[in-house]
């Protein structure tokens, strides 16, 4: 799964994402182009990168941090929340080397439980597949 790349799997839409838990807490970030869909931070892979480098990447480019740590924790087959394509979403449970902030196309981030919000507009991979994990 870390050393995948994405040719091996062209057919769907392939992401890398992180599991981010403080204190009971998953982070979830927006982007500009869509403030009210809350999904993890990370990203899609480019030509020839693993899936894990093209977290770190993600992570460093959305948040302005890298993952102290990284281990594979689920793999979601699912509708992409902003595509509404095809999604595999591989995900890492990931520690953070300092404070996140958003940064690029990241709009806000916010720290979610097990009772989410009910204003929270939260990916349904995310609610029903990674929150479940973690928290």
């Amino acid at each position: 799964m870390e050393t995948e790349t994405v040719e091996d799997a062209a057919t769907e839409l392939v992401v890398a994402a992180a599991a981010v838990v403080e204190r009971g807490q998953l982070l979830v970030v927006s982007k500009h182009a869509a403030p009210d869909l809350f999904y993890l931070p990370g990203g899609k892979p480019e030509p020839g990168e693993s899936l894990r480098a093209a977290l770190d990447r993600e992570l460093r480019e959305e948040l302005g941090v890298a993952p102290s740590s990284a281990t594979p924790l689920t793999e979601v087959r699912a509708t992409a929340a902003l595509e509404g394509v095809p999604m595999r979403l591989v995900v890492f449970r990931a520690d953070l080397a300092g404070r996140p902030a958003p940064a690029a196309e990241i709009a806000a981030l916010r720290w979610t439980g097990a009772t989410v919000d009910p204003g929270l507009g939260l990916a349904p991979a995310v609610r029903h597949h990674v929150l479940p994990l973690v928290v």
